[in-house]
């Protein structure tokens, strides 16, 4: 049954993929014309699929405890550790795209000059975000079951992704329509944080029913 974590990771991955084109083209289109052009050449580069690898480890480390728990083990303090760190970092990158998406809407608004350092700020910030979120996740899971413990990082990052996209969407849609070269960037940064945490959240409950089909098909194993 741990092999079906590999498979949830890799089609995590291959998701963000495919959906990576058509919601660049989008976010990014001009007069309503939609270029699939450069999106589709950034998946000749090694830097977009480096990070694709990135989120699919990720994703797989998020599984550590629902294999535990499908294979009807103890809960191993490695397998919380990364889970909760996992946990936490996707909460640091949901600040981050808020973050970006705020820092490049009020910069773009008000004009004010030195705001190039406030994006060391956002960093900053998702960071300590990424810490704070890691010192939340572990003390809650040390007097919850490992169920609950699942069910409430999933909330959290579900409820986290949906927030992060109310910030990121008005403010990518508000930038868009100021003619400034690479306005929209770090905002629609801000879309694709949120996006690939809410995929990202969907992992755990994906695993159990490859695990449960599993389990119909080889009722002897």
């Amino acid at each position: 049954m741990k092999k079906w974590s590999f498979v949830v990771a890799a089609l995590y991955g291959l998701l963000l993929a495919a959906l990576f084109i058509p919601v660049a083209a989008i976010a990014c289109m001009k007069k309503w014309e939609v270029d699939m052009k450069w999106p589709a050449e950034a998946l000749l580069h090694w830097e977009f699929w480096s990070i694709i690898t990135v989120l699919a480890i990720a994703q797989f480390a998020l599984l550590r405890i629902p294999v535990e728990m499908a294979h009807r083990r103890p809960v191993k303090q490695r397998s919380l550790w990364t889970t909760v760190i996992t946990a936490a970092l996707m909460m640091g990158l949901l600040v981050f795209g808020a973050g970006a998406s705020l820092w490049e809407c009020i910069s773009i608004i008000t004009k004010i000059e030195g705001w190039d350092n406030g994006l060391w700020l956002v960093i900053a910030l998702a960071l300590t975000s990424w810490g704070g979120w890691a010192i939340y996740f572990y003390r809650s899971t040390q007097t919850a079951a490992p169920e609950m413990q699942m069910s409430r990082m999933k909330r959290h990052l579900w409820t986290g992704s949906i927030l992060e996209l109310l910030v990121a969407v008005p403010t990518h849609i508000v930038v868009r329509q100021r003619d400034i070269c690479c306005a929209g960037f770090h905002t629609f940064l801000g879309l694709t944080c949120g996006i690939s945490v809410m995929l990202f959240a969907f992992g755990p409950a994906v695993y159990f029913l490859f695990v449960e089909r599993w389990k119909r098909l080889h009722p002897e194993a």
